[in-house]
């Protein structure tokens, strides 16, 4: 039903800045990318991927994440997101997702997300909160 192909590759750019540095630690110079900022960059990363070759009225849904926060990327640094498909199942799609800042790798891991129907996943939800 849908097809994917192994290889597709995205990228995006940002800067790290007030919206999505820490402030827990106290101290201006320590402000770095936070990790929920970075993970939900590589989701949506992934999803941007392959949004384009889905049929019109579908889209993806992260499912699972396992990544891995090595390094980081100060107030001001620019990361770069990547994700690129490793296989694609049915309507599984697995990738390899990772964020590279100004002095090498800052995350790295792997991300799965499932196609969906946006009218009948919305009438689920409707459903369950009724």
């Amino acid at each position: 039903m849908f097809f994917i192909p192994v290889g597709v590759k995205h990228e995006i750019e940002l800067t790290v800045d007030d919206k999505n540095a820490i402030r827990f630690l106290g101290h201006e110079n320590a402000r770095v990318l936070g990790t929920p900022w970075m993970i939900a960059s590589m989701e949506m990363t992934a999803r941007d991927a392959i949004v384009e070759l889905l049929p019109e009225g579908y889209d993806t849904v992260g499912t699972m994440v396992n990544v891995r926060h090595v390094s980081a990327a100060p107030l001001g640094a620019t990361v770069r997101f990547t994700a690129e498909v490793l296989e694609a199942r049915e309507r599984r799609v697995y990738y390899r997702v990772e964020c590279h800042g100004p002095h090498g790798i800052v995350g790295e891991g792997t991300h799965e997300r499932f196609i969906v129907n946006v009218e009948r996943f919305a009438a689920r939800l409707v459903k369950q909160s009724a």
